[in-house]
């Protein structure tokens, strides 16, 4: 039976089209929905299960799902894409969401949280995957309604999400996921998001070492940008994890009536894996900062390079720059400008005055290139 809305009033915003970040303006009633002109229309899959039968199908309407609500089979109805208002209001009277909940799910970025609703607990999550043949990594938010019998996932867009491998558990029966309740699935999923970013983070620990290797031997301005470029993402990722980590961390400490106390053990598990992925965050941001000051060095060293060759040309053309000006003044009463040998003696002596000084510069040491790294 299809549940009635929460009696707050809906305000949808549109933005325009010269507008890339999304915002409440001063003034904004509770509940103000902005939609994003360039998101995908919402396609809505129900899985439903227990522990003999899986069904799993597309939907084509929201009241669809109304019959799977209040059975006691376990209900995930995975939302993906946000693009239509009309199916996103369909979907809070199905599942009787607060118009501040829809709020919260539609209108992206929010910071991930934990909100308790009485008979639904909403929990605001980051997803990350990592790009294909490009740096970076693909974020969206992705929020979880959970009720007695059943989860709501609403995903910003449907072609990245690192939840299949919890899909496939479910069809094909593997672990306690089908003789467990909407809570454990709950769990599921957010560990699932949680263990998402270790390979993102697998893949900047091997970005940060050819940068470390680049840097050393070959520094340049790109070298700069890659560094840059880095640095911003390895904090996109600090500001995804570090709420996340205390969301859960609330969630076990204060608990919930729908949260049973065995699913509570599994979220230290995922709490675990959220300090992990935090440690491993700031560790890469140290390792970019330094990143920074070596590369900075290694500028520096160049230049120091490039000034002691530029010295050293420069001590040995002096004193044969003296002598050419010194017998290039051509005054009448000059002995040696009479010599028959006098040329030829000239520029012995400035030869021998050249070697002589290029071979002091080698035993000092000075003529040494010491940016150059003898590797093994």
């Amino acid at each position: 039976m299809m549940r009635k809305l929460r009696h707050l009033p809906l305000k949808l915003v549109k933005p325009k089209d010269d507008e890339e970040d999304f915002f409440h303006r001063p003034g904004d009633m509770p509940g103000t929905i902005i939609i994003d002109a360039d998101a995908p229309p919402p396609i809505i899959f129900l899985i439903d299960y227990n522990k003999t039968n899986v069904v799993r199908k597309q939907l084509n309407t929201p009241e669809e799902c109304a019959p799977y609500l209040d059975k006691e089979s376990v209900s995930w109805v995975d939302v993906q894409g946000l693009g239509s208002m009309d199916i996103l209001q369909r979907l809070g009277k199905v599942f009787d969401l607060h118009p501040l909940v829809l709020e919260d799910v539609v209108n992206v970025p929010e910071r991930p949280k934990i909100e308790d609703y009485d008979d639904q607990l909403v929990i605001i999550s980051r997803m990350v995957v990592p790009k294909e043949r490009v740096c970076g990594f693909y974020s969206e938010q992705v929020s979880l309604v959970l009720g007695k019998y059943y989860l709501l996932t609403v995903q910003e867009e449907p072609e990245h999400d690192c939840l299949e491998g919890v899909r496939s558990r479910i069809q094909k029966g593997k672990g306690i996921i089908r003789s467990s309740g909407a809570d454990y699935l709950a769990y599921t999923l957010l560990d699932a998001i949680i263990d998402g970013f270790f390979p993102v983070l697998e893949l900047y620990g091997d970005r940060i070492e050819e940068l470390e290797e680049e840097v050393i031997i070959n520094p340049s301005p790109k070298t700069l940008q890659k560094i840059y470029q880095l640095r911003r993402e390895l904090l996109q990722l600090r500001r995804a994890i570090w709420p996340q980590r205390d969301a859960i961390n609330s969630l076990i400490r204060e608990g919930n009536d729908l949260i049973g106390d065995e699913v509570r053990i599994y979220l230290r598990d995922c709490y675990d894996h959220a300090v992990q992925v935090m440690d491993m965050v700031e560790t890469y941001r140290e390792l970019a900062s330094g990143l920074m000051d070596v590369y900075l060095s290694a500028v520096s060293n160049r230049m120091n390079e490039v000034m002691k060759l530029l010295t050293v040309v420069s001590a040995i053309f002096i004193p044969l720059t003296f002598i050419a000006g010194l017998y290039g003044m051509n005054f009448e009463y000059m002995p040696e400008l009479k010599w028959h040998w006098g040329y030829p003696l000239c520029l012995v002596a400035m030869g021998a005055i050249a070697f002589g000084l290029i071979f002091f510069f080698w035993r000092k040491g000075w003529l040494e290139n010491a940016s150059t790294i003898k590797h093994d």
